[in-house]
């Protein structure tokens, strides 16, 4: 199975239209068919229903597009990583970052590796500790950081210099926004938006033997989509601080938990993992600035 085809099908899977995809390919349609048949005669599956001014994927066709996404974008940094080698103006780092306020220090130490290597590019991903360590392990990331302590087996790490608090976001004109902090008696009872991995975690931890008598009414990746939520009452939401707009102007207020809730951040690597040069220098400049 060549990378190529597999840069063919995913072309074909994303524009639904054979010679669509023939001309951002720059290849004919009957070689673009030939190589989808003799991919599918491969694999053994069927991976395409054509219609009449469309074609749509089987259900081995969505998964190899899955898969295929995977292998493309692997075989596109391998090929830059090799590049890079000895590139010393530069480079490609590819990230993985839970969503904080804290991520501005790994901002601020990306301007400062770039003012020193003007051709360092960089890619960034969003998404909870699962996500993005599966991206990890599977080498598409070259860092992720993380909310939970890093599993010291498998990845270094090298913690922020700040962590998150905790607290509620609510309607500024709530009677709960009287209060200066949040406690689980508060709580109890409320319609609660969070995040699955936050409330499994850090929220069972602090609430303790109350952590069943909370009710968790949606669960959110994004603080942002939950703090829409909240604006139109149908709950209110755990975060950490400086996620959600809580200006007078935002109609919604920031009550920090009681007693304080803290969640440290991790930047990680794959322990036994061969870097680039860049991405050796990025290590270098982290360890110094956030020990």
């Amino acid at each position: 199975m060549e990378i190529r085809i597999l840069r063919y099908f995913l072309a074909v899977a994303r524009e639904e239209n054979m010679t669509r995809a023939a001309e951002l390919l720059h290849v004919t349609q009957p070689t673009l068919s030939k190589a989808l048949k003799a991919l599918e005669d491969e694999l053994g599956k069927k991976l395409f229903t054509r219609h009449s001014f469309s074609i749509a994927l089987t259900e081995e066709g969505a998964l190899l597009r899955n898969r295929a996404e995977d292998l493309v974008t692997m075989a596109d940094k391998i090929e830059k990583e090799f590049l890079s080698l000895d590139d010393i103006t530069g480079g490609e780092l590819y990230f993985g970052l839970a969503e904080s306020y804290q991520i501005r220090y790994l901002a601020r130490e990306l301007r400062t590796l770039k003012a020193q290597y003007p051709g360092l590019k960089y890619h960034i991903t969003s998404g909870d500790t699962e996500q993005v360590t599966e991206k990890l392990d599977k080498g598409l990331l070259d860092f992720a950081v993380i909310c939970d302590a890093p599993n010291e087996k498998k990845y270094d790490s090298i913690a922020f210099p700040e962590g998150d608090i905790w607290g509620l976001i609510l309607p500024a004109d709530d009677a709960l926004a009287q209060k200066e902090t949040i406690r689980v008696d508060d709580l109890v009872g409320l319609p609660l938006f969070t995040s699955e991995q936050g409330w499994e975690g850090d929220i069972r931890r602090w609430a303790g033997d109350r952590f069943p008598e909370l009710h968790l009414e949606g669960s959110f990746r994004l603080a942002y989509n939950a703090s829409m939520f909240v604006r139109e009452s149908l709950g209110y939401q755990l975060s950490f601080r400086h996620l959600v707009d809580v200006s007078e102007s935002s109609g919604l207020a920031f009550r920090p938990l009681e007693p304080r809730l803290e969640t440290q951040l991790y930047l990680i690597w794959n322990r036994y993992q061969a870097f680039t040069p860049i991405a050796e220098k990025f290590i270098e400049q982290i360890g110094r600035s956030f020990v």
